[in-house]
């Protein structure tokens, strides 16, 4: 896991950092494996997603959200228009998501706000997915 020891880091370090975690990331879980955004999600988490009803919070409740999922996912994916915002303990990264299954194109507004711990491991503290352009009825 990427760790960060110094506050010395340029912005364009710091953003390498948090944009290579939340690749690392959706990797897994694009190949089935919601783990690696467990992994990178502090204890304390709040979450949302179109398919939660309320906030998901803190780690054991998003494991509990993820299980039935494991291995459902497979699909490619672009990140896009990443952008980090930081201070020298607080991450904001927002980036739009296309995920491809077969000829199926789902695109994603994302925002994660990233926590810098003690012993500098960045962690997800807040997480909100939403769709670009969703269905309205």
């Amino acid at each position: 896991m990427a760790e960060i020891t110094s506050f010395s880091q340029t912005g364009t370090d710091l953003s390498a950092t948090i944009i290579a975690l939340e690749k690392s990331a959706l990797k897994k879980w694009n190949n089935g494996d919601p783990g690696g955004y467990l992994d990178i999600s502090a204890a304390e988490v709040v979450y949302f997603d179109p398919y939660t009803e309320q906030r998901l919070d803190g780690l054991e409740s998003l494991k509990k959200y993820y299980e039935p999922i494991k291995g459902q996912i497979r699909a490619r994916y672009e990140m896009l228009n990443p952008k980090v915002q930081a201070t020298s303990d607080m991450a904001v990264l927002t980036f739009n998501l296309y995920s491809y299954e077969g000829d199926r194109v789902v695109k994603w507004n994302c925002t994660e706000v990233y926590r810098l711990e003690n012993g500098g491991n960045w962690k997800i503290i807040q997480t909100h997915w939403s769709f670009i352009k969703p269905e309205l009825k």
